[in-house]
C-alpha cells in the first residue's frame, strides 16, 4: 500500500501516513510541545482516520522535548481572567484519547526523544510500545505544584507497578533512558532511536490488522483497569485543578519563574 492520504490543516501536529503507519509528531515548539484543547482535539481527530488506514502509530515529538505536559501559559492567563478551567479544560478528553491509544485496533508506538514530563508521560505510558533515544528524559513534576498525576497514573501504573510510579511521583526527580527501561516504562532505546523504530517497524509490519485488533481487544479485557479507575483519576484532577491556591502558584511561576517553593 502506498502513502495515504488526510487532507486535514492540523495546526499542533505533523501527521503522516505512509504503508499502513501514521506518524503523529506533536507540534508546539514555541510552547514547549504541551497540551492545551486543539492538540487532545487535532490528535483524536488523527486517530479517527486512523481506525480504518492504519495498523500501526507513531507518536513523536520535537527533538529536543517529546512533550512537556499541560500548557501552565494557557492555565496561567485563563487563571489571571477569572475564566472557570474546570469548564475550560476538562480532564476527560485527554483521558479518553490516552485510553484511546491504549485500547484501538492499531499498534501505538511512543517514540521519545527528549524531556517527557507531566502528561507527556501519560501519552507514553499509554502506547503499546516505548522506543526511546538514549538521552530522553522522563519525570513528573505536578506534586511540586500542589498537583498530582491523577490521569497519567493508571497507565503508568499499568505499564510500570505501583511502587516504581509512586517513586517517580513523589520524588518529582527526572530519570534517564536506562532507568527508565529498567524499571519498565521504556521497552528499548539506544543513542539512533529512529533506526531502533526502523527496526521495530519492519517487524510489525508482517502482523495482520485483523489480529492486531483481537488482539488488543482482548488484552483489554484481561486488565479493565484504565476504564474501572477513569472515574477516580478525573474526580482526583478536577480536585487539585480547582484549588485556586495551585492555580495561583502556577500563574506566579509563568509570571515570575519563581518555584512554589521559593518564597
Amino acid at each position: 500500500m502506498g502513502v495515504l492520504s488526510e487532507v486535514v490543516d492540523y495546526k499542533t501536529l505533523l501527521v503522516r501516513h505512509e504503508n499502513e503507519i501514521c506518524y503523529l509528531q506533536i507540534n508546539r515548539p514555541d510552547a514547549n510541545n504541551t497540551i492545551n484543547n486543539l492538540l487532545i482535539e487535532e490528535f483524536t481527530r488523527a486517530l479517527d482516520f486512523c481506525e480504518e488506514s492504519a495498523k500501526v502509530v507513531v507518536l513523536q515529538g520535537l527533538p529536543e522535548v517529546f512533550c512537556f505536559g499541560a500548557d501552565f501559559g494557557s492555565m496561567s492567563k485563563a487563571f489571571d481572567s477569572g475564566q472557570d478551567l474546570e469548564t475550560d479544560q476538562s480532564p476527560e478528553p485527554l483521558y479518553d484519547l490516552w485510553l484511546r491509544l491504549a485500547s484501538s485496533s492499531f499498534i501505538t508506538i511512543a517514540h521519545v526523544r527528549g524531556k517527557a514530563n507531566a502528561g507527556g508521560i501519560g501519552f507514553v505510558a499509554a502506547c503499546d510500545l516505548v522506543l526511546a533515544e538514549d538521552t530522553a528524559i522522563f519525570s513528573l513534576s505536578e506534586l511540586l505544584f500542589g498537583l498530582m498525576p491523577a490521569c497519567v497514573l493508571p497507565f503508568l501504573i499499568r505499564r510500570m507497578g505501583y511502587s516504581k510510579a509512586n517513586y517517580l511521583t513523589l520524588m518529582t526527580q527526572p530519570i534517564d533512558a536506562l532507568q527508565a527501561k529498567e524499571w519498565g516504562l521504556v521497552d528499548a532505546c539506544e543513542s539512533n532511536s529512529t533506526n531502533l523504530l526502523r527496526k521495530h517497524l519492519l517487524r510489525l509490519g508482517r502482523l495482520n490488522k485483523n489480529a492486531i485488533s483481537r488482539y488488543k481487544t482482548y488484552m483489554n479485557q484481561l486488565d479493565d483497569s484504565l476504564t474501572l479507575n477513569k472515574t477516580k483519576a478525573l474526580t482526583a484532577n478536577r480536585e487539585v485543578f480547582s484549588d485556586s491556591e495551585n492555580l495561583a502558584k502556577i500563574s506566579r511561576y509563568i509570571n515570575t519563574g519563581r518555584f512554589p517553593w521559593e518564597d
